[in-house]
């Protein structure tokens, strides 16, 4: 052998190893798959909100939830590069005039949520950015209900679909009291969302019954701090696979233990893994991983 296919195979090797560690460098240690550090209530200090779960190696998926909110979601993970995430859409809440949320929107607007219509044609080229992941924050929400609320948000969630399946990318659902009208209209819509990857059921709130019919539709869910401080969740923590389960903040709310009262962060989210694994009593780090590459699979970011 040559000392010059000598010298070729050692750099082979080492360029290998570099790759690898590049690699493994690349994939998080925890993954926050809905959270909101785009809105106003991160404005005095995003930069190091964001910095903190990035140099504690978790990424996440800041989640829009009208067009003012998707906006920033997209111009922030341009700016920050791998490790942060948007979506893009519009809230069920926003559909029509609501409650104004200082997190949100401000405390110095004097104004509720507008109400705005749902512009595909916006939606669909906004989507279309590298950084998008999904299509919502979109769904279903009775907390306040009319019959002119619940068509709106029927149509809303509809043209969500629509982007989604134009962009070929999942849905972030939010569902509020809205299950047993949520799961019958995916059903329906199943040949216009993707079987293998249809999105996420974030903040799952419903019962096994309605988790098992989600699941033969192929959505995933995500579970959030909510976890670390009542026991409501864990039957569909333990119901369903852990293939099939995400972790979130949705930050800046429902901050976890040990931190409940004060503004939430994506770095917490790694505590809502932990909960987890401990209700679901399985290994930690066996949880953490798998819960990772959920994430990554889902978003196709693998």
């Amino acid at each position: 052998m040559s000392m010059a296919t000598v010298s070729q195979e050692r750099v082979s090797v080492v360029t290998i190893k570099i790759l690898s560690q590049k690699y493994i460098m690349s994939i998080p240690q925890y993954f926050d798959v809905h959270t909101h550090a785009h809105f106003v209530a991160y404005d005095t200090d995003r930069e190091e909100v964001l910095r903190r779960a990035l140099d504690a190696h978790t990424w996440m998926v800041n989640v829009g939830t009208q067009k003012d909110t998707s906006c920033n979601a997209v111009e922030i993970a341009k700016k920050f590069g791998d490790g942060v995430y948007a979506t893009v859409g519009l809230h069920p809440i926003h559909t029509e005039k609501s409650h104004h949320d200082a997190k949100e929107l401000g405390a110095d607007q004097k104004f509720t949520s507008r109400g705005e219509e749902f512009d595909i044609a916006y939606y669909t080229k906004l989507a279309q950015e590298d950084v998008v992941v999904a299509i919502g924050e979109c769904g279903l929400d009775y907390y306040r209900l009319s019959e002119e609320t619940k068509e709106k948000q029927y149509a809303t969630l509809w043209g969500h679909i629509e982007v989604a399946r134009a962009v070929s990318k999942p849905l972030m659902i939010h569902c509020r009291n809205a299950f047993d009208d949520l799961i019958p209209f995916l059903a329906s819509e199943r040949k216009n969302i993707f079987p293998e990857n249809p999105g996420i059921i974030h903040f799952f709130t419903g019962t096994v019954a309605h988790a098992r019919a989600l699941l033969e539709l192929g959505f995933s869910f995500s579970f959030g701090g909510v976890t670390t401080f009542t026991r409501d969740y864990d039957e569909a923590i333990r119901f369903i696979p852990l293939e099939y389960i995400l972790s979130e903040t949705d930050a800046p709310y429902v901050t976890p233990v040990p931190f409940r009262g004060k503004r939430n962060e994506p770095l917490y989210v790694k505590y809502v893994v932990e909960q987890i694994a401990k209700i679901r009593n399985e290994d930690f780090e066996k949880v953490r991983s798998v819960l990772v590459d959920n994430a990554l699979r889902v978003f196709r970011l693998a």
